[in-house]
């Protein structure tokens, strides 16, 4: 009896969900407008001048007619929606409910693209292929993705739920559930945040990669010369949140390649150098080169760490 029960749950679970009518899908975009956009005061406003809105609308039209086998009348439709919203819809996509396009304008989704639920695209995101060979080349994007303006996502890849896309960048390769991802190409620097709005639009809110790696190799740098007896500023381990001090692999390296090297703690909390932690203050302990106004002699000790 458990196992019948198992199967029928399993099967259940596979079931794929029912076709909705043309008109329940478009009411739910028209909707999810004045939840996720707080320009929109009416439905009245959203009806009648929202782009994305009708782009929408006239896509799911022409995806029922691609279904059906239809080809030149579906694409003719695709192109007069893109003449009246600027928004270039294969209607060979597969786009699931409740998706947002803000502002609409340059937005171009794929023929092979597949977009989940409740999905938020801003102007200018193109969701493009990287070959000229049929079947799937155009990237999936999970449930609750939110794409910055001008991103492209490129390549039949997966965009995990509920991940970021921060505007401008460049993906080409797959993004786990929850991560935000920036720059060119696209690079995994946060994980999953929490909120309150049950969507977090903020994908500005990202780290700074750049940043990030250039305060570590000052650190490095600094320590580096402490080693080699350049005199320096005592230096103080610098707070950071998002990274875990560990002890770092720093010291003078063994006689033999098989004996245990010696760790030493770091001076910074930031030694991982990993993307986790957000914009790392500048350190003003370091002194410019400028300060210098004698010149002093190199020591041997300099002159061997220079060669």
């Amino acid at each position: 009896m458990h196992t019948a029960t198992t199967r029928l749950a399993d099967a259940a679970a596979l079931t794929p969900e029912a076709p909705r009518s043309w008109w329940a899908q478009v009411r739910d975009d028209v909707r999810c407008v004045l939840d996720r956009d707080p320009a929109a005061r009416n439905l009245l406003e959203v009806w009648t001048i929202y782009p994305g809105v009708h782009a929408l609308a006239l896509h799911r039209l022409a995806h029922a007619l691609w279904q059906r086998g239809w080809r030149y009348l579906p694409r003719w439709v695709s192109f007069a929606a893109r003449w009246l919203t600027h928004v270039d819809i294969h209607p060979g996509a597969v786009i699931g409910p409740r998706l947002f396009i803000d502002h609409g304008a340059g937005v171009v989704i794929g023929e092979t693209a597949h977009i989940g639920h409740d999905v938020t695209l801003y102007h200018g995101v193109t969701l493009g292929g990287t070959t000229w060979q049929t079947g799937k080349r155009h990237p999936t994007l999970g449930n609750g993705v939110v794409v910055g303006a001008g991103a492209k996502i490129l390549g039949p890849i997966e965009i995990g739920d509920g991940a970021r896309v921060a505007a401008n960048s460049v993906v080409i390769e797959p993004v786990p559930a929850g991560a935000t991802v920036v720059g060119i190409p696209g690079r995994v620097v946060g994980t999953q945040r929490s909120t309150h709005h049950g969507f977090d639009l903020n994908h500005h809110l990202i780290p700074d990669p750049v940043g990030k790696a250039i305060a570590c190799l000052l650190d490095r740098v600094a320590l580096l010369e402490q080693q080699a007896g350049e005199p320096t500023a005592p230096l103080a381990p610098v707070p950071c949140t998002s990274c875990t001090p560990h002890t770092a692999d720093m010291a003078t390296p063994p006689d033999t390649a098989d004996a245990p090297r010696t760790g030493t703690t770091a001076t910074s909390a930031c030694t991982d150098c990993s993307d986790l932690c957000c914009d790392p203050p500048f350190d003003p302990r370091f002194p410019h080169p400028a300060a210098h106004t004698q010149h002093t002699p190199p020591s041997p000790v300099h002159l061997t760490a220079q060669e």
